[in-house]
This record gives structure tokens, C-alpha cells and sequence, in this order.
């Protein structure tokens, strides 16, 4: 079967299609043909090598992926052949008092698929049967493949992390990347105000077009401190999502009116920050910390997505055999959305 995979850390020229053999399966295992896979930025980070982190090479890259099951082990209950599910991209150890209150993100060896081991970008997967959700029905294998990472993430962090509230006001960085585009879907949804940046007027457009009565600011051309300033007359906003990291953590802080969440789960532009911790206490702010989500807001998710209150946003789809082109469409930043690689239609 064909699998993407690295040998050596680098540039696009280490991605691999390899054949290697059809995984077999554990009681408690199925076995799925994959379908369609999402990018992340993490695959990016992964292909280049993470400092301070040693994977084990050669390793199968992707964690996010739609497709058909096509075997189940003696002991699985829930799953049979030709049921279409998407892949729950993080995964703890199932013991700890993390993973039995459905807590599994907290797990102390909690891991994600394509980092801390082998990924779903190949065409056959053994998984445990609890890595795995219903499809909505009424979606496509590509739009399921862009879902679970990003959306996962961001309901962790706007729900479970900020609780933000219907009548609260969300400033979501970056609305044309995945978890920006899924923060600013379920923001709305939960009757929040929201005031999104972008970069460049064809991608404000797009933007318009994920929820109704978006503000959208442009900053390739405002002043995005001035104009949220203005948008909300002079309070600033109750809850920032913010994945950039270095380029946007202190205009984030001075965006926040008293009382002001934070939320951020990464450092795309770099991890070193530097902010007056007086101005945080005196106005009583929280900068809160996140990584994924759990299984059971995952199922929660693609519930909405089937209801049609949420959906993917795929901005373009490669053939796996133009894993390299995908790799580069994606550390480019021209997309609006998810990168998409189909293995099979």
C-alpha cells in the first residue's frame, strides 16, 4: 500500500510515497481504507524536524483523515464493514484519570497521530476502535478529512478554555487558516460577536462568507489595533484565539478589555514573547494555554457539521502523488482553509 512517509528531516525533497505492506489488525482493532487526508501545519513542522524532539524514522506522516472501514477485529463493538468515520487525531493512554473522564487532551502521554508516532496518510490504518467517530452523512470524504484537527482545537479553546458566552466579543487571528476558520464558525454559531483578521482583500471576502455580521479587518492595509479599538468603542473584546504566537501575543493582550481570556495553541511565527506583566494583573486577565480536545466534543462537532451549523472549509485538493506540491501550496499561505490530500475517491 502507498504511505507518505520521511526517512530524513528537511525540505519537500524528503517526502516519500514508499509501498509498505497492509497493516494487520488487533481484536480490538479495525482496519480502514483512508480516503482523504488534511494537512496541518504540524506535518510542515514534523517534515522540517521540532528541536528538542526525537521521532522515530521513517515515519508515516498525517493526523487527520476520512475513509471506510474494512475489517473489524473479534472484539470490536461499535464499527462495522463500510461504516465512514473520521480519524480522532489525539490519543492518551485510556488508564489515567485523565483519559476515563473523557479528559484525554490532560493525559500526561497523550500523543498525536503523524508526530509522536505514525500518522494516517496511508492507505490502510490499524487503529483502535475508539480512535475513531461517525461521518456526518451528508459530507464528502475530503470536507471530512479537513475537520476533525482544527475544529477539535478550537472548541477546546473558545468552550472549554475561554467559555465564552452569547453577547461576548471574539477577536480570531488568522481567519483563513484551519483553526481560524473553525474559531470563527463556532464563535458565531454560539452567539458571539466576532471580529476576524485576514490578509489582503480576496481573502477578507472569503471570510465574509464563514458566518453572518463578521467584522473582518484587513491587516495588510488597517491598523488592526486601531480599527478593534474602533469596532468596539474603545472596551476591546472579551476572548482572543490567537495561534500566531510572537507576531501577535501583545497586540492580543491590549486588544482585551477587564476581565479578558486569551487563549492560544501555538507559535506559527515564533515562541518568544515579551509583555508587561502589570498591564495583565491590574486588568485582571487570563492568558490560558491549549492543545486539542477530546473525543467526545469531536462527535459533538460532527453532529453540528450534519445539522449544517458548522462546516469544512477546503480550499484545495491534491492527489497523493503531489504530496511535495501540497507541502509546498501550504508553507506558501495562499490558502483559505484546509489543504486536502485524496488517496482514493
Amino acid at each position: 500500500m502507498k504511505a507518505v512517509r520521511i526517512h530524513h528531516h528537511g525540505g519537500v525533497e524528503e517526502l516519500r510515497v514508499d509501498e509498505i505492506p497492509v497493516p494487520s489488525i488487533q481484536p480490538r482493532e479495525v482496519l480502514l481504507e483512508v480516503k482523504s487526508t488534511g494537512l496541518n501545519h504540524l506535518d510542515l513542522w514534523v517534515r522540517r524536524g521540532i528541536p528538542g524532539l526525537k521521532l522515530p524514522l521513517p515515519l508515516v506522516l498525517g493526523s487527520d483523515a476520512s475513509g471506510v472501514i474494512h475489517k473489524v477485529g473479534s472484539e470490536v463493538k461499535r464499527w462495522n464493514p463500510g461504516d465512514r468515520v473520521m480519524v480522532v487525531p489525539g490519543y492518551g493512554c485510556g488508564q489515567c484519570p485523565e483519559c476515563r473522564s473523557g479528559r484525554e487532551n490532560y493525559c500526561a502521554k497523550y500523543s498525536i497521530g503523524g508526530e509522536h508516532g505514525n500518522g494516517v496518510q496511508a492507505e490502510f490504518l490499524a487503529l483502535d476502535e475508539e480512535r475513531l467517530i461517525s461521518m456526518p452523512p451528508n459530507i464528502s470524504f475530503e470536507d471530512a478529512a479537513a475537520i476533525p484537527l482544527v475544529f477539535q482545537t478550537a472548541w477546546e479553546m473558545l468552550v472549554n478554555k475561554a467559555k465564552i458566552q452569547p453577547g461576548e466579543t471574539a477577536l480570531i487571528w488568522g481567519a483563513s487558516s484551519g483553526v481560524g476558520s473553525a474559531a470563527v464558525q463556532i464563535a458565531a454559531m454560539l452567539g458571539a460577536r466576532v471580529i476576524t483578521i485576514a490578509g489582503g482583500a480576496e481573502k477578507v471576502e472569503k471570510a465574509k462568507q464563514l458566518a453572518p455580521k463578521l467584522d473582518v479587518i484587513d491587516y495588510q492595509a488597517r491598523d488592526v489595533s486601531r480599527e478593534i479599538k474602533t469596532l468596539t468603542a474603545g472596551r476591546g473584546v472579551d476572548v482572543v484565539i490567537d495561534h500566531v504566537g510572537e507576531a501577535t501575543f501583545e497586540k492580543s493582550l491590549r486588544a482585551m478589555n477587564i476581565g479578558g481570556r486569551l487563549v492560544f495553541c501555538g507559535a506559527t511565527t515564533g515562541p518568544a514573547v515579551k509583555f508587561d506583566l502589570r498591564y495583565v494583573f491590574f486588568k485582571q486577565q487570563s492568558i490560558l494555554g491549549s492543545t486539542m480536545g477530546n473525543r467526545g466534543d469531536l462527535a459533538k462537532i460532527g453532529s453540528l457539521v450534519g445539522q449544517g451549523k458548522l462546516h469544512a472549509v477546503v480550499d484545495r485538493v491534491f492527489e497523493v502523488e503531489a504530496i511535495r506540491n501540497a507541502h509546498e501550496y501550504l508553507e506558501s499561505g495562499r490558502q483559505f482553509g484546509k489543504v486536502v490530500v485524496r488517496f482514493a475517491k
